[in-house]
């Protein structure tokens, strides 16, 4: 069983050299962000990560969470945990000081996100909403909500939910039937059923905020006709404490493949009366406020696929560093050896480590084009950043979890044998990653968004302008001496003419033909992560090698490790771009062709 170490170098590295965070720094509301305060900020939430969060990962695995008439217990250390984690302030590192938080970067908070992550998914989940449903009700709340919830959601007192999901509504909100009764004093009666609701009953806190999807009585069909409402596991008081149960409760909890310690809940609204709520922003716009929430989800997402990947490979590197079978290839008679020594386990290693580097520098560079997006006095690099962002939030989502089951699934087969025991604990990483690429909208969902809304709707003017940017770093790396920069400028070039060529093909094939597009759309959005992926693995051996020039500062051996790195997913993952390509841009006519009886 492995422990987990927060990798604050890679971290430093990635913030530092590829993200910007010097210009963070400098952007109006972000300027406390000092660096000495970010490298204190996370050397705490590294300790914290793996004393407190780290070790509880497998027991509550083990035990899961409790249902129990109604109520839901969380598994043994559970709430010990919570109590530290929002005393010490990490609810509200992120969020509005206006209500109670600290008002640092998305940039920190994402590499403290990916802390809690790798530690302790199921764990991580609870925040994870929490900060969603601030995040609605900072932009669409009204004065009073805000006051109400804001600030005991933001010192993590109370902890929100977002309940969308019904039994005939998965990925369809249409079909959302919960209906919303006025009651003539700016309060609604909730009836109906959520499902998959996380962390929607627990014993952590004494409230819990539910954003929940309902139609009031006149509303249009389809999903211009949901709105969004506030409806508290407790009713408030006068003097704000919580007071009479709301008519909201937890009829039972889903038995999962993984994140057993999360509790995935379903809960009744209204059977004995109504559930008291109160409408947020506008009726009928539900659907638009929920994806600010949804948005924050989606990357929240992305960086669990980065950080499950992170723990899958230190826990696969440690036990091939331990795990001594079999001589060396090619000495004969020669001693027995750790299966690091094997070739083909360096080669998943190798594969395993690079793919999450690429991740977490393509995680961090969109972490700080929120923060631009956020606070930078020009309004038009505000819409170049906030554009950036959107287009790239579904490559976020979807390549990373997809990665992350690969990688998981990579660390079992390190194990050999072993990996198919649970005792072993590599089995818990890929069991937690496989609901990633699931919840808050499939891949599928993801790359018909980036093909649809974020590419075919605005002509592929912000994709075009990424392509650019990676074709500056190929220039690059072609100008640099050595076999390896050699290798990533031919790769990388091949990658950015293939997606390219995908982008000109959906482009022109999207208004005409959206089936024959939508075959690609998966295809295409791996396509956009690996090449987005090396684009970053490029400008990160850049940076390298700067620094080697530079004298490297006593850290040479990091340094060549960004080198090697860059240099094995040039050679590994990059190769697949022009596969995919083709796959895009010739792959409908045979999937289109198949009649349901085929099957």
């Amino acid at each position: 069983m492995s422990n987990y170490t927060a990798p604050i170098r890679d971290m430093q590295f990635v913030m530092q050299e590829l993200a910007g965070l010097e210009e963070i720094q400098q952007l109006p509301g972000c300027e406390e962000a000092s660096t000495d305060l970010v490298d204190a900020i996370l050397d705490e939430a590294a300790k914290f990560a793996s004393g407190v969060l780290a070790p509880l990962n497998v027991s509550g695995d083990q035990e899961g969470a409790r249902w129990d008439h109604g109520q839901v217990f969380t598994a043994k250390g559970w709430k010990e945990a919570y109590r530290q984690f929002s005393e010490a302030g990490w609810t509200a590192i992120g969020c509005d000081p206006e209500f109670g938080g600290q008002g640092l970067p998305k940039l920190l908070s994402t590499a403290v996100m990916e802390m809690w992550k790798s530690a302790n998914m199921s764990f991580s989940l609870c925040p994870m909403l929490t900060n969603g449903a601030i995040e609605s009700l900072m932009f669409k709340g009204t004065d009073e909500q805000k006051s109400l919830y804001l600030p005991k959601m933001v010192s993590g007192e109370w902890t929100g939910t977002m309940n969308l999901t019904e039994p005939q509504a998965g990925s369809d909100l249409a079909a959302v039937r919960t209906r919303a009764e006025p009651q003539g004093d700016g309060t609604y009666r909730i009836f109906g059923q959520k499902i998959f609701i996380t962390y929607g009953e627990h014993d952590l806190t004494d409230n819990i905020i539910h954003l929940v999807l309902a139609r009031l009585p006149d509303a249009p069909e389809g999903v211009k006709g949901i709105s969004l409402f506030v409806v508290p596991k407790f009713l408030l008081k006068e003097d704000g404490s919580p007071g009479e149960r709301n008519d909201v409760h937890c009829v039972s909890i889903e038995h999962k493949l993984g994140i057993h310690a999360s509790p995935t809940c379903v809960l009744a609204f209204g059977d004995h009366g109504g559930a008291i709520g109160t409408l947020v922003g506008e009726p009928n716009r539900g659907l638009e406020y929920m994806f600010i929430m949804m948005n924050e989800a989606r990357f929240a997402v992305g960086m669990e696929g980065l950080a499950l990947s992170e723990r899958a490979y230190q826990h696969a590197l440690q036990y091939a560093k331990d795990r001594v079978q079999g001589t060396e290839v090619g000495v004969r008679n020669g001693p027995k050896v750790p299966i690091i020594r094997h070739p083909d386990v360096r080669r998943m290693l190798m594969s395993m480590r690079s793919q999450t580097e690429a991740m977490r520098a393509l995680a961090y560079v969109v972490a700080a084009a929120t923060d631009k997006a956020h606070h930078h006095p020009d309004p038009a690099v505000r819409a170049r950043e906030q554009a950036f962002v959107d287009l790239m939030i579904p490559v976020v989502k979807g390549w990373s979890t997809e990665n992350a089951i690969e990688i998981a699934s990579t660390g079992v087969q390190v194990h050999g044998g072993m990996g198919f025991i649970e005792e072993t604990g590599a089995a818990q990483h890929l069991r937690d990653a496989r609901i990633t690429t699931i919840y808050e909208g499939t891949t599928a969902i993801q790359a018909n968004d980036l093909i649809g809304r974020k590419i075919a709707r605005e002509d592929g003017v912000t994709v075009k302008a990424v392509l650019v940017q990676i074709r500056k770093v190929v220039d690059e790396l072609k100008a640099q001496e050595g076999d390896a920069f050699t290798a990533m400028a031919g790769a990388l070039d091949a990658g950015v003419t293939a997606m390219d060529r995908a982008v000109g093909y959906l482009l022109e094939t999207y208004s005409k033909d959206i089936k024959a597009a939508s075959v690609g759309s998966v295809p295409f959005l791996k396509l956009f992560g690996i090449v987005a992926g090396g684009w970053q693995m490029g400008r990160a051996a850049l940076a390298a090698a700067r620094r080697l020039s530079d004298g490297a500062g006593g850290d040479e051996a990091f340094y060549r490790s960004k080198v090697v790195a860059a240099h094995f997913f040039a050679d590994h993952v990059l190769t697949q771009a022009p596969g995919l390509a083709q796959t895009v841009c010739a792959g409908a006519a045979s999937a289109l062709a198949l009649e349901e009886d085929f099957f």
